[in-house]
C-alpha cells in the first residue's frame, strides 16, 4: 500500500531506535511465558512431593528475577518505541508545514483553513498512534500468541490447545473484515472533523461581524449542524467497535469454556497433571491480550492509515508557481518593468480575463500609478508581479528579462508588497515591522516607522515597540495596521515596492506626508501605487487606468485630466466629495 511506503520513510529514519524497542519487547514476552510454567511445576512438585523448600524459592526467585527484567524491558521499549514515534509525528508535522509553504496561492483559494488544521491536529494524532503503540501492540500481540502456543502445545498438550485455539480462528476472518469497515469509517469521521474545525475558526475569526450583524443564532444554528454531524460520524465509529469488541469477548469464552471441560477431562484420566492444566489456563488467559489487540490493532491500523493517505494527499499536491530551468539569480534587481500585452485568467475562469492586452514600460525609479474601480483588474496586475499567479511567458519583464527567468526567492526578496489586507502576526510591533528582513536595530525599524507616520502612534502604547498587537492585529486601527505594514516594506529597502490600496485607511494629511516620505526616501527606486483616491496618485509618472480588465487610460495626470474620459471623472467626483465635507464640518 502507498500509505505503508509513505510511513516506511519516516521509520526507515529511526529504525535503530526501534530495532531496539523491538528487542526489548521481544524479551519482555519471552520471561512472561515461562511464569505460568514456573507456577505449574511448583504445583506438581508439591503435589508429587518432589520438591522442597529450596526448590520452591528457587523457582519464586526466577519469577521475582523476571518480574524486575520485565520492568527494566518495558520501560526500554517505551522509551524507544514510543519516543520514536514522537519524533516521527514532528517530523511529519514539520515536512507538512514546509510542503504547506511551498504550495502556490491557488491552493489555499480551493481549501479551508480549518481543514488543513484537522491535518495537523487528529491526523498527525492518528499517525503516532499507527507509529508507536500500534507497533507494540502488533509485535507484541503476534509474538506473545506464538510463545504462547509453542507453550501450550509443547509443554501441555497438543489435543487441548487446538480445542482451545479452533474458536479463536474465527477472530482472524472477523479483524480483516472489521478493518476495512473501520478504515472506511474513520476517513469519513475526519473529514466531518475537518468541518468542524472549519466552522468553529471561520465563526471566531469573524466573531465581531457575526456580532455587529446579530447573527450569533444562525452561526450557532449552522455550528450545531457541523458538531452533530461530526457527533453522527464518531457515534458510527464507536458503534461498530462496540459490536465488534462483545463479539470477540465471546469467543473468547467459548474458548474458555472448551478449554475448562476439555482440560477437567484430560487431567481427571492422568493424561495431563494438575500443574499443566493451571498452567494452561494461565496461558489461555495470556491468549487474551493477542485477541483483544487484534481488534484494537485492526481499529488503529484503520485510523491511521486513514489519515497518513489525507497527509499523502496534501503531501501529493504540487505548486504551480515554480522556478524553471532557465532561472538564474544575477544579483539585485533594478526595477525597470515591462508590460507586454499583459492578459491573463484566474485558474477555472478561462472564459473571462482579469486583465487584457495590458502594455506598460516603467523605467527604473519610476512610478507607476493604477486606478481603477473595484474588480478591475489592478490587485490581479500585483499578483502577477510577483508570480503569486503565472501570466504566459514574456509577457512580463523586469530589467530586460522575462520574470520566468528570475528565480522565485529573488525577485519576491527584491520587492516589497504591502497588500489591501494588512496583515500583522500575534507578536510585538518591532517584530512585525522587522519581519521578512535580518539584522535590523531598533533605530533603523524605528525610522521606517516614522516614514510611514505611525511611530508615534506607537510610542503612545504603553509598551511602545513592545506592545503585543493581537490575532491579524486586532488590537489597532484599520489605519495603524496600513502604516505598520508599510513600515515593514519601507525596512525591506527593497528595489521595487507595491503598495496596493495600502493608503485607504489612511486620513488624507497623513497620506500625504507619507507619499512625501516615499519620494524622499525611495529615489531611485521603482514604486507602483494601487488607490482610488486621485490625491494619492496624482504626482506619479505614469498613471494607469484599469476598466473591466483593459487598459482604459494612460498618462501622466495633466494628460489624463485633458482627456475628460475615467480619470477626470472619478477626479471630479472625489473633489465634490471633499467639497461638501468641508461645508458639512463648517456647519457643524
Amino acid at each position: 500500500m502507498k500509505e505503508l511506503k509513505f510511513s516506511g520513510g519516516y521509520v526507515k529514519r529511526y529504525w535503530a531506535r526501534y530495532a531496539a524497542g523491538i528487542i526489548a519487547l521481544a524479551a519482555v514476552d519471552l520471561m512472561n511465558v515461562y511464569i505460568p510454567q514456573f507456577t505449574g511445576e511448583i504445583t506438581d512438585g508439591l503435589r508429587a512431593g518432589t520438591i522442597g523448600m529450596d526448590g520452591v524459592w528457587r523457582l519464586v526467585g526466577l519469577i521475582v528475577a523476571m518480574g524486575a527484567g520485565m520492568a527494566l524491558g518495558r520501560f526500554g521499549w517505551r522509551f524507544f518505541i514510543f519516543g520514536t514515534c514522537l519524533a516521527i509525528e514532528n517530523d511529519m508535522r514539520g515536512d507538512l508545514f514546509a510542503h504547506l509553504e511551498t504550495l502556490s496561492t491557488h491552493y489555499f483559494n480551493e481549501h479551508k483553513t480549518g481543514d488543513l488544521m484537522a491535518h495537523f491536529t487528529n491526523d498527525l494524532h492518528a499517525v503516532r498512534m499507527l507509529m508507536g503503540p500500534t507497533v507494540v501492540t502488533a509485535f507484541d500481540a503476534s509474538v506473545m500468541l506464538v510463545m504462547v502456543l509453542g507453550k501450550m502445545m509443547f509443554y501441555v498438550d497438543m489435543r487441548l490447545t487446538l480445542v482451545a485455539v479452533i474458536p479463536l480462528l474465527l477472530i482472524m476472518y472477523g479483524d480483516y473484515a472489521y478493518g476495512k469497515v473501520m478504515h472506511r469509517k474513520f476517513f469519513v469521521k475526519q473529514r466531518a472533523f475537518s468541518e468542524l474545525t472549519d466552522q468553529v475558526q471561520e465563526a471566531v475569526s469573524g466573531i465581531r461581524v457575526i456580532k455587529a450583524f446579530v447573527q450569533e443564532r444562525k452561526e450557532l444554528a449552522a455550528f450545531a449542524k457541523v458538531n452533530r454531524l461530526n457527533q453522527e460520524k464518531n457515534l458510527d465509529v464507536a458503534r461498530t467497535q462496540a459490536l465488534f469488541l462483545p463479539l470477540l469477548d465471546f469467543v473468547i469464552g467459548v474458548s474458555g469454556l472448551l478449554t475448562l471441560l476439555y482440560g477437567g477431562y484430560l487431567t481427571i484420566t492422568g493424561e495431563i497433571t494438575l500443574g499443566q492444566f493451571e498452567a494452561f489456563n494461565l496461558y489461555v488467559a495470556m491468549l487474551v491480550w493477542p485477541m483483544l489487540a487484534a481488534g484494537e490493532c485492526m481499529t488503529t491500523i484503520s485510523q491511521g492509515l486513514a489519515s497518513v493517505k489525507r497527509i499523502m494527499a496534501i503531501m501529493g499536491e504540487r505548486p504551480e508557481i515554480v522556478d524553471g530551468p532557465e532561472a538564474r539569480d544575477n544579483g539585485v534587481l533594478g526595477g525597470e518593468i515591462d508590460l507586454n500585452g499583459l492578459t491573463f485568467a484566474y485558474p477555472g475562469h478561462e472564459g473571462t480575463n482579469a486583465l487584457n492586452q495590458i502594455s506598460v514600460h516603467v523605467k527604473q525609479g519610476e512610478t507607476l500609478a493604477v486606478l481603477g474601480r473595484t474588480g478591475s483588474g489592478k490587485t490581479t496586475l500585483a499578483n502577477l508581479l510577483l508570480r503569486l499567479y503565472d501570466a504566459k511567458s514574456d509577457m512580463i519583464r523586469i530589467d530586460g528579462r522575462p520574470l520566468h527567468e528570475i528565480p522565485l526567492a529573488s525577485l519576491r526578496r527584491d520587492i516589497a508588497y504591502v497588500p489591501q489586507d494588512s496583515f500583522l502576526f500575534s507578536d510585538t510591533l518591532a517584530r512585525n515591522i522587522a519581519f521578512g528582513v535580518t539584522g535590523k536595530s531598533l533605530e533603523e525599524i524605528q525610522q521606517a516607522a516614522k516614514n510611514a507616520c505611525i511611530h508615534d502612534n506607537i510610542m503612545d502604547f504603553p509598551e511602545g515597540y513592545e506592545t503585543m498587537v493581537g490575532e491579524r492585529g486586532v488590537t489597532l486601527s484599520g489605519g495603524q495596521k496600513q502604516r505598520s505594514a508599510i513600515a515593514r516594506a519601507l525596512l525591506k529597502e527593497a528595489p521595487v515596492l507595491i503598495l496596493d490600496d495600502a493608503l485607504s485607511a489612511v486620513d488624507t494629511d497623513t497620506e500625504e506626508q507619507i507619499l512625501h516620505n516615499l519620494r524622499e526616501n525611495r529615489a531611485g527606486r521603482t514604486t507602483i501605487i494601487i488607490a482610488h483616491r486621485i490625491s494619492t496618485i496624482q504626482h506619479a509618472d505614469h498613471i494607469l487606468v484599469l476598466d473591466d480588465g483593459k487598459a482604459a487610460e494612460y498618462g501622466q495626470h495633466d494628460e489624463l485630466m485633458a482627456l475628460g474620459g475615467i480619470y477626470r471623472s472619478v477626479y471630479e467626483k472625489q473633489q465634490l466629495e471633499k467639497q461638501l465635507r468641508e461645508e458639512g464640518g463648517a456647519a457643524s
